[in-house]
């Protein structure tokens, strides 16, 4: 019953896309049905998924493959978890872009953004429940191509064009390393089947094999550090709603690739859950730092992407450090704290997104020092994105806090491990807790920036409030974000229930979650911070008829104005340049020179090291050694046999036993 609502909520998905394709381009009424489907999708699926997880039987079913035989479809606890994001985000998502991208203001584009979600969701579904390589490809690879039209949807803007070519080279380099180790898996198994075997069955040398194949392959779709390259880009460009949908949901498949395949293996080497903590702790550090420097919203919270995905891969890799040992305590904290990140990620990410959109929707820009004062014209809009905002620095009383406390336990944990085991919380510890106060540091900015202060441009003082389509979406996320930084005990079943699944019954015996962890201790810590916030906020209100047009001490200017106030370069400057030495910060200034000084500016930059500083520079040089070749091409028959017979040559001396006849020659 469960996997047939998940099933017909991607035929749902299928369904939406096809009423998208099939409408005329300004018609309302087909963006209206194409979100009434989607919907229904959500229900049908969530619904499935909902049963899922509250029945602990796993439900598994067959359909002819004439390329492979019978294809294997099936719905666990670990399937059912991830299933929520996907049609939860996709479901607010679409409803949102009525308000933001609606078909009466982008007729042509609109169309083709709907047709496109639909098939992402479907996708991403499919993969899902897929336990057959060919259906987990096919899945991967409709949510691929989705993800790249979606991301190419303003197609007329250099910046989208750009970002796309990016990711489509990105994502398909994953799909190619993707094909190879299921290959491997295909020569060491026997099988296309996705059944689990022990390291015995194996081998040592195909397990390491299909372990670096699987960190390049899922690492560069979840954007995973040094392979995130695509995905500040991909995010910047794309329409705010897909922003939110690649953030919190996309990247999120990369974590379940990992998890698939870790969970088909019995016993797993120790060192793979120290190379993925190492991964985790650079791709958080180095994301959030790359995020301080950046002046473009939806840019600078991309980076926080690849932050939080090195949170939860902390938590995976503190997992696999604790089968590998036996200690069922790590594999219940590591697991948990990924798994509710995975969760909160996706609620808290999708929601700074959405609130960056309605800023860009009202501002019509995203740079951060052409905002400002936004909280007078768009209260709810700025409550929302502070909810983002404090729930994505891990502070209590919201959600983020729960799933980084889980991770931090853990780690905590292997401190008093014996000597011959690795104390991973001496290097991992200070790591996280300097990614929090590194995040804070840069969400102040941002709030200050964009919704404190004077609005800095007249597009900013002309800004309205969205309108309902758009903020229902972000409230439904900002309550699921106190929801579970409230009432964090209420995860704990389900999050037992997919850990005990990916253990498969190989550790009856792993403790519960509640028993790690305090959750009746968190939830009145929670509460009281809440009274405590909201008591604050009566006395310190505005009091009716108090004069709010008091201005600050201004150093003897007569009248300061918006151009005064700090910009997003100052406020980061001293930690920007703390980091220098890995973000490489780009200066541009005029400065105040002579006694009738003119016109004086600074602005500063941070380019991507990764794709700006190393692969665009590689690909121009591979593209002019390249550019040397094309002398060959002449249109001359006559060279093109010549090329013919060298290749010839070449392929036949391959057959002859050229290593024989050297030794016959120097023979004695």
């Amino acid at each position: 019953m469960s996997l047939d609502l998940v099933g017909l909520g991607i035929l749902l998905c299928l369904g939406s896309s096809l009423l998208a394709v099939l409408t005329p381009r300004s018609s309302r009424f087909g963006q209206l049905g194409a979100t009434v489907l989607m919907g229904l999708a959500a229900a049908a699926a969530l619904g499935g998924a909902g049963l899922r997880l509250a029945s602990q039987v796993e439900t598994r079913a067959f359909f002819p493959w004439p390329a492979a035989g019978d294809s294997l479809l099936g719905l666990d606890a670990l399937s059912a978890f991830f299933l929520v994001p996907v049609f939860l985000v996709g479901f607010l998502g679409s409803v949102y872009g009525l308000g933001y991208y609606p078909r009466s203001a982008h007729p042509r584009l609109a169309r083709r953004l709907e047709t496109f979600w639909g098939l992402l969701v479907a996708g991403m579904g499919l993969l899902l429940i897929a336990r057959h390589t060919m259906a987990f490809l096919l899945g991967w690879e409709f949510m691929a191509l989705a993800a790249f039209f979606l991301v190419a949807t303003e197609d007329f803007r250099k910046e989208a064009r750009r970002a796309s070519l990016v990711y489509i080279l990105a994502t398909h380099v994953s799909t190619l390393v993707l094909f190879g180790m299921f290959a491997l898996w295909r020569k060491a198994t026997g099988s296309f089947a996705l059944e689990g075997l022990g390291r015995e069955s194996l081998g040592l040398p195909t397990l390491n094999a299909l372990f670096f194949l699987s960190l390049l392959g899922f690492g560069l779709k979840a954007g995973a550090m040094p392979l995130h390259f695509w995905l500040p880009g991909a995010h910047a460009a794309a329409p705010s709603h897909v922003s939110a949908m690649l953030s919190g949901v996309v990247l999120k498949m990369g974590i379940y690739g990992f998890l698939r395949l870790f969970l088909l293996i019995e016993d797993p080497p120790q060192a793979w859950g120290a190379i993925l903590i190492f991964l985790g702790a650079v791709s958080g550090f180095l994301g959030v730092a790359f995020a301080l420097g950046q002046h473009d919203l939806k840019r600078l919270l991309a980076y926080h992407s690849v932050e939080n995905i090195g949170i939860i891969l902390l938590g995976l890799g503190l997992a696999m450090v604790g089968r590998a040992r036996g200690e069922g305590a790590l594999v219940v904290l590591g697991l948990g704290g990924c798994l509710l990140h995975v969760w909160n990620h996706s609620l808290f990410k999708s929601l700074l997104f959405l609130g960056a959109g309605a800023v860009h929707h009202a501002a019509h820009t995203r740079e951060l020092d052409r905002l400002g004062g936004l909280s007078k014209a768009m209260p709810l809009t700025a409550l929302a994105f502070l909810v983002g905002a404090v729930a994505i620095c891990g502070l209590p009383p919201l959600n983020g806090f729960v799933s980084e406390l889980l991770v931090y336990l853990g780690l905590l944990s292997t401190l008093d491990a014996p000597a011959s085991g690795l104390a991973l919380g001496i290097l991992a510890v200070p790591v996280l807790a300097a990614i929090g106060a590194l995040a804070l540091a840069c969400f102040v900015k941002v709030y200050g920036i964009v919704f404190l202060g004077s609005p800095r441009t007249q597009a900013a003082l002309e800004a309205r409030e969205s309108p309902a389509t758009m903020l229902v979406p972000m409230g439904i996320l900002a309550a699921l974000c106190a929801a579970i930084g409230l009432f964090p005990g209420l995860t704990a079943p389900i999050l037992d229930e997919v850990i005990r699944a990916w253990r498969s019954a190989s550790d009856p015996s792993l403790p519960s979650l509640a028993g790690l962890v305090p959750f009746p201790a968190l939830t009145g810590l929670a509460w009281a911070l809440l009274g405590a916030i909201l008591a604050l906020a009566l006395v310190f209100r505005p009091r009716r008829g108090a004069r709010r047009d008091l201005g600050t001490w201004d150093c003897g200017y007569a009248a300061p104005g918006p151009r005064m106030q700090y910009t997003a370069s100052s406020v980061a400057a001293t930690l920007v340049g703390f980091f220098a030495w890995v973000l490489r910060p780009r200066r541009h200034a005029r400065p105040v020179k002579g006694l009738f000084p003119g016109p004086a500016s600074m602005e500063t930059a941070v380019d991507d090291t990764v794709l700006d500083g190393l692969l665009a520079p590689a690909m121009g040089r591979l593209e002019a050694l390249l550019a040397r070749v094309r002398s060959l091409q002449q249109g001359l028959a006559q060279v093109y046999i010549l090329l013919v017979l060298i290749a010839l040559f070449v392929l036949l001396s391959t057959l002859l036993p050229l290593g024989d006849m050297v030794a016959r020659l120097f023979a004695r």
